[in-house]
């Protein structure tokens, strides 16, 4: 049973079709990658899988539990409870909360004290704030953000803000991780450490993780399946070493030449 379906997935903006019948399927523990030209769909993909737009037709099945969820048109919070997380292209951290508060709040969606217990502030919800505290401590550590917990987020250098978000998205304990040109920005050590980081997360975590790049260093080294996009439609799936060579993804990201006259 594959852990995300998705079959037919069409999104229109008026008379702009950004997704266009799109069928991808995503097995439990696979580290796969979505690529394309700029403009050519992927973060309105992320934007169907988790919630933020809802499909003009197609559908969105997850598998959770024992059990096959359809998940289009559910809000994001809901969607994130069934275990699907995801960072941004543009990072949205809380900016005026610290590093620490990130990654908590992510975490709040779990907790099992009620409303009486946090207002009153019972001992049960002092136990499970300190539980929270611990958790997030350890996600930041992992992170190398451990020493700086106490900082306000906007102030951390653009690199570590790309680290607290995957660490932010962890908190909410996905099944399956959506990440949106997490190397963005980044120099090529940043992004050697980012590469072995998501690897060695997708195993540590036992995360399903689905990959927007264009950092083609990182997608063929650690990616096991990539699915190429172009103009909204899937125009290529295979191994990465099958994709590199593909006729028709050459063309979408270099152009086709036109013959002299």
């Amino acid at each position: 049973m594959p852990l995300l379906s998705v079959k037919n997935l069409t999104k229109s903006f008026g008379g702009l079709t950004a997704v266009s019948n799109a069928n991808l399927t995503l097995n439990k523990g696979e580290l796969v990658g979505l690529i394309g030209p700029n403009g050519a769909g992927k973060t309105t993909v992320f934007n169907l899988l988790t919630g933020v737009y809802v499909p003009s037709s197609g559908s969105i099945e997850l598998s959770v539990g024992d059990n096959v969820r359809k998940i289009n048109g559910l809000k994001p919070y809901n969607i994130t409870r069934l275990g699907i997380s995801r960072t941004f292209q543009n990072i949205r951290l809380f900016k005026d909360l610290t590093v620490l508060d990130n990654v908590r709040i992510a975490m709040h969606q779990n907790v099992k004290y009620g409303l009486i217990s946090s207002f009153f502030r019972l001992p049960s919800y002092y136990r499970e704030e300190q539980e929270v505290i611990k958790k997030a401590e350890s996600l930041l550590e992992i992170f190398k953000l451990d020493t700086k917990k106490n900082e306000l987020s906007r102030n951390l250098p653009y690199g570590e803000q790309r680290r607290l978000e995957i660490a932010r998205a962890l908190a909410t304990n996905p099944s399956l991780l959506l990440l949106d040109e997490p190397a963005a920005g980044m120099n090529p050590n940043e992004t050697a450490e980012l590469t072995d980081l998501i690897d060695w997360i997708r195993k540590e975590f036992n995360l399903t993780i689905l990959l927007i790049e264009h950092d083609m260093s990182l997608v063929m080294k650690i990616c096991e399946r990539l699915y190429v996009l172009d103009y909204g439609m899937i125009i290529a799936e295979g191994k990465p070493e099958e994709i590199k060579t593909n006729k028709r993804v050459i063309e979408a990201y270099l152009g086709e030449e036109v013959p002299h006259a």
